[in-house]
Order: structure tokens, then C-alpha cells, then sequence
């Protein structure tokens, strides 16, 4: 059968509309290469999150000098600071992921960042999702080149939560995409038997949209059997507190159950807190900081073999403005979450508050570069090798400087 006869005849069942096909559609395929049972869940908060008011150094005077009106206060004081080892302090926002602090299973990074003077939000996520600092043509991400290292014939190996394939994932290897929360797993045209059958004739060929296609099926096969429940109940429009813990629930169910999913990512925006940041920062915080503890909690015994990290793509400044919010910076915090995290207390180098110390006298100044904790993990829970870490980020050194993961 003609595709065009086909087309024709699925306008008549779908009121004219046609599905687009993209090689990045859903689909998850490559070379199978010693695939590791670890996992990575990669967390990217769009805006430039305020490290400084996640993580807060409340012995030192300069931090409350410099922030008179955001400054988070000291712990016993009212919506004071959470206590993590008697010199920094978690935001009160994040309670959530205090029991992991204790437990040892979360850590922060001190000062980690791109190792350049750039302050712009779009090249600064084009490089670290990329993992290719300067290169601006390059739009292959380096979660993708790391799926072409590990891949299996898994079409839900890597997921990202979202409807568009974001640059880190972007690449020679398609992924899945999960409609965010929002959106949820709405029917497709495709769904509808006659039309599957006749989609299913028009792209039965090994060309590459056909095979895109194909795996396509596969995972959205999959998908609708993980989620099938789910799908029932959502169709009742029942209100949640939280897309991100809802979304996290899909993720941790998509590793743990049939979907066998290795690879994961989320972005959440909204972190550019130029204007009022203390109000914007708790709205945002509270449901970070309890989807991260729900995820730990939904994974159960594959948290010890899975590994969450939550980057930014720059700090903001020591100093607040005139608007009481903060200004783009440099270094900042990167988390890590994980079973078999040395956790409980802190890595990378802090110096001090002091403007002699700060980058350009106004910045907290980049200490480690963010492939460094990358290369780690992959290192240390993925077993690659210099070479193949060199394969995920070229041109980088990697140093196992941090031994941040327990063997």
C-alpha cells in the first residue's frame, strides 16, 4: 500500500489529523555495550537557582551583611535554618530531605559551575548540556552519548519528562518522551485499532522514520501499561499538590518496573530571581525539595543503585539587589542523592563570604568543574572507563577527586 493512500485513509478516522514523526519522538535505541544496572536521574533547574539561600553559611557575618532583607536566619530563630553541620544550614523550604541528610544519602558540592566568566542563561544550559564548553554548534548532549555507551535494545532506556527532547539528550540515539504531568498520557490517533494497523502498514520499512516508528510503538506500549491505572484515575481530574512529585513517581516507576529505564531527566524553571526572591524561592523549594524525598522513597531498595543530580546552570550574586532578589553569579551548589552516597556532609572547596575571595568581588567562585561530579559517578557506578568518560565529555581531564560514592 502507498503511504499516501494510507495518509488518505487515516484522515478519514482521525478528522485530517496526522501524527508527526521525528526520530526523537519516543524512541530509545542503540548498541548494547556491558549495559550497567545503575541509574542516573538528572534534575536541571532552568534560572539559575540561589545556591546561597539553599545551602546557607549562617556563621558568617558577611552572608547576612550582604542580604539584609533575603537572608535566611540562623537556626532556633523563627523559620530559622535547618542545621546540617554547624556551619551551613539547609532552607527550612527543604525539610523534606532532611531525614536523607542524616541518613547520608544527599551531599552538595560546593562552587561548582562552568569555568568561564559567561552570565547567559541560554549558553550557559547549551554548554552543560551538552557537556562541550565553547563549542555552540555542538547540539548533542552528553546524557545521549552516554546512552550510546550503555544502550540496550530498550526503546524506554533513557526518559525524559517532558513532550520536547532537551539538548542533554539530544543526539545520534533517540530517547522516550513522557508528557509532563499536565499533559498527561492522553489517546492518540494512533491508538485507535484501523488506524495502528494502517500506520503500522505505511512505516513497515527499515528506512529511519519507519524503525523511529516502530520503537516508537514499542515504548508507548509500554508506557501505557506501566501508567494504565494511572491514566483511569487521571481522567477524573482529580487536583495534585505537586507536579513534580507526580511526575517523580512516573520516573521512579518507569526504573523500577517493566520499562527497565536507566537514564532519566527532568528540568523545572522559574529559578531567576531577580525581583522579591525569598516569596518565589519558597513556592519553588517546598515541592523540590518533597519530590526529591518522594523519589528516594518510590525507587526503594533501587535507590542504592540509583544516583539523582540536581544542577543549575550558574549561582547568583553574594550581594542582593535593589529589588530584593539576586543577580546572575558564577559557582553554586550541585546535590546529589543517592543509596550509596558519602553523604552527610559537604564536597568541592568553600573558601569564604569575604569580597577578596569572591569571583570579580561579587560571585561565589567556581572551584570544580560540573563534569567532574558527573565523571565521578559515571566512573565509580557506570565502571567507564578514562576513555569512555572521555567519550561522554571530550577534551575534559577527569580526576577521581571528590570519592563522593561508596563502592
Amino acid at each position: 500500500m502507498k503511504r499516501r493512500t494510507v495518509l488518505q485513509q487515516i484522515a478519514l478516522f482521525t478528522g485530517g489529523l496526522i501524527i508527526p514523526l521525528s526520530s526523537n519522538s519516543w524512541v530509545s535505541k542503540g548498541l548494547s555495550k556491558n549495559p550497567s544496572q545503575k541509574k542516573l536521574i538528572v534534575v536541571f533547574l532552568r534560572g539559575a537557582i540561589d545556591g546561597l539561600n539553599v545551602v546557607i553559611p549562617y556563621q558568617e557575618d558577611e552572608y547576612y551583611n550582604n542580604r539584609p532583607n533575603i537572608a535566611i536566619l540562623p537556626p532556633n530563630e523563627p523559620n530559622g535554618v535547618l542545621d546540617l553541620d554547624g556551619y551551613f544550614g539547609l532552607n527550612p523550604a527543604l525539610k523534606d530531605l532532611m531525614p536523607l541528610w542524616k541518613k547520608k544519602q544527599l551531599t552538595f558540592i560546593h562552587g561548582c559551575g562552568l569555568e568561564n566568566e559567561n552570565r547567559s542563561h541560554f549558553e550557559v544550559q547549551h554548554y552543560m548540556e551538552n557537556g562541550t564548553p565553547g563549542n555552540l554548534k555542538n547540539d548533542e548532549g552528553w546524557m545521549n552519548r552516554l546512552l550510546g555507551i550503555l544502550s540496550s535494545k530498550n526503546p524506554t532506556q533513557a526518559v525524559n519528562i517532558g513532550s520536547v527532547t532537551p539538548e542533554i539528550l539530544r543526539g545520534s540515539i533517540p530517547v522516550a518522551n513522557l508528557p509532563r504531568e499536565k499533559d498527561n498520557l492522553q489517546k492518540l490517533s494512533t491508538d485507535i485499532p484501523i488506524v495502528n494497523k494502517l500506520f503500522n502498514e505505511l512505516y513497515n520499512g527499515n528506512d529511519s522514520l519507519s524503525l523511529a516508528y516502530q520503537e516508537g510503538q514499542k515504548a508507548r506500549k509500554i508506557f501505557i501499561k506501566e501508567f494504565e491505572n494511572e491514566m483511569v484515575e487521571s481522567s477524573k481530574n482529580a487536583p495534585s499538590t505537586s507536579n513534580f512529585v507526580q511526575e517523580v513517581k512516573k520516573m521512579a516507576k518507569l526504573m523500577s518496573g517493566e520499562a527497565n529505564t536507566q537514564l532519566g531527566f527532568i528540568d523545572l524553571g522559574q529559578w531567576d530571581t531577580h525581583i522579591n526572591q525569598s516569596a518565589q524561592l519558597n513556592r519553588l523549594l517546598m515541592p523540590l525539595g518533597e519530590g526529591l524525598a518522594t523519589l528516594a522513597l518510590e525507587l526503594g531498595n533501587l535507590f542504592n543503585d540509583t544516583t539523582i543530580l540536581v544542577m543549575s546552570e550558574f549561582g547568583r550574586t553574594v550581594k542582593e539587589n535593589g529589588n530584593k532578589g539576586t543577580d546572575h553569579g558564577s559557582g553554586n551548589l550541585m546535590w546529589i542523592l543517592g543509596g550509596n552516597i558519602k553523604g552527610g556532609k559537604f564536597y568541592g572547596q568553600w573558601n569564604t563570604l569575604e569580597k577578596k575571595a569572591l569571583f570579580e568581588g561579587r560571585d561565589i567562585p567556581i572551584t570544580t568543574d560540573f563534569r567532574q561530579p558527573i565523571s565521578n559517578i559515571l566512573s565509580t557506578n557506570f565502571d567507564l572507563s578514562p576513555q569512555l568518560i572521555n567519550q561522554v565529555f571530550p577534551n575534559f581531564n577527569s580526576k577521581n577527586s571528590l570519592n563522593f560514592i561508596s563502592v
